[in-house]
């Protein structure tokens, strides 16, 4: 027997475990919010269970074919935008599904019986539920608010105190047709006088070709001294070096583990930048995370300005003592409670934080949205970081 034949029955194991995972997953996702609003001593009348139930069944059913289609190999858009909503809806009618059982409980200590009580749960779940996808959606679409961020570094020189570094991030272009949103985006961007512009990664969720309208905003964006850009983990999904080429194209700067230099008043900053942390293993050629590359050749006397991706590539800047770190990739939840399940991979959600003796770390919420077309308690942003030379910001 070769190695090859005595790995495939643990391989098939894996792939059963995986697939049987998910399918939990699902029924559960699904699942709860039926027994919810369907069962769980509603009564309801015969014909309306069973087409609740036909709906129910035929989402859970539809789901995983509608995101085979819409993510993978066909690119289909129309299925796409289908699943990505369901999966929204569905999630928040799950968590507050689930976060009725308080209320259920409070109704039976208050003596109230079924029906009445499981039939007051489901209008408050739907209810509850109905207002915050209207307006999360409405969260989502909007041109995001301006973030104004003051952070204080004490090696930027006098010269670029007071230095604007406007952020975007997460754009993901995707399914959803929003050139208008891009080109909204960009107007909001260049009000802000910004002297250096950066986009940390995610910018689309498929090739150049399919996203090249919603991008062409960013052509038009303006920056005194730099517009900077790096891969997030969906460009490695997308097409990654076609995206690093289609910015420079756009007459952004693709700090591919590379640096540019800035200067004001005499005072120069290093602004760096390095490849999503899945880079490595994406398979893209000369693609990976290199903080030495990033910083080959730059004054170790001068302060550095980091791009990467994911807050978890934080250890890197403070290991090459980097002074700021831009970063995005958690959308801070983008529909709650999901920044619980964030946290479990990432150091920080959002907001600026301080690691080390030297390094800070600013992590955005996000610019625009992945998957399904809502916000819920996560709204999206577009970062002005006003740098400020002297004594170190409280974190």
């Amino acid at each position: 027997m070769t190695v090859d034949e005595a790995a495939r029955p643990r391989v098939r194991v894996r792939a059963w475990m995986s697939g049987l995972t998910v399918a939990a997953v699902l029924v559960l996702l699904f699942g709860v919010p039926w027994w919810t609003l369907v069962r769980g001593g509603n009564d309801w009348p015969g014909p309306v269970a069973v087409a609740a139930t036909v709906v129910f069944a035929a989402a859970l059913a539809g789901f995983p074919v509608l995101m085979a289609a819409g993510h993978g190999r066909r690119r289909s858009d129309p299925a796409a935008r289908v699943a990505d909503t369901l999966l929204g809806v569905v999630w928040v009618l799950f968590t507050w599904s689930v976060l009725s059982l308080a209320l259920r409980a409070v109704l039976a200590l208050a003596g109230v019986a079924d029906p009445a009580r499981a039939r007051i749960v489901s209008a408050a779940v739907l209810a509850v539920s109905a207002v915050l996808l209207v307006t999360g959606y409405a969260a989502a679409m909007r041109v995001p608010r301006v973030r104004t961020v003051d952070v204080t570094l004490p090696r930027l020189g006098a010269g670029l105190d007071g230095l604007r570094v406007v952020l975007i991030t997460d754009t993901h272009y995707g399914p959803l047709d929003r050139a208008r949103w891009s080109a909204g985006v960009v107007e909001a961007m260049n009000e802000l006088d910004a002297d250096v512009v950066a986009h940390t990664g995610d910018i689309a969720d498929g090739e150049v070709a399919q996203r090249r309208e919603q991008a062409a905003p960013l052509r038009d964006v303006r920056a005194r001294l730099a517009k900077v850009y790096v891969t997030g983990n969906h460009e490695y999904f997308s097409g990654a070096q076609r995206w690093v080429e289609h910015m420079a194209a756009l007459g952004w700067e693709a700090l591919h583990n590379r640096h540019v230099v800035v200067e004001r008043g005499g005072s120069r900053l290093v602004v760096a930048g390095v490849d999503d942390r899945t880079a490595a293993g994406s398979g893209v050629p000369g693609h990976h995370t290199d903080h030495v590359a990033a910083l080959r050749g730059a004054d170790p006397e001068l302060p550095v300005l980091l791009l990467a991706h994911q807050p978890q590539q934080v250890d890197g800047a403070v290991a090459h003592g980097v002074d700021l770190q831009l970063s995005g990739h958690t959308h801070g939840g983008q529909i709650w409670p999901f920044h619980y399940l964030v946290r479990l991979d990432q150091p920080v959600l959002a907001g600026l934080s301080r690691h080390g003796a030297r390094t800070q770390l600013y992590t955005s919420r996000g610019t625009g949205f992945w998957g399904p077309p809502f916000r819920v308690f996560a709204p999206s942003e577009i970062t002005l970081l006003r740098l400020h030379a002297g004594a170190a910001s409280a974190a």
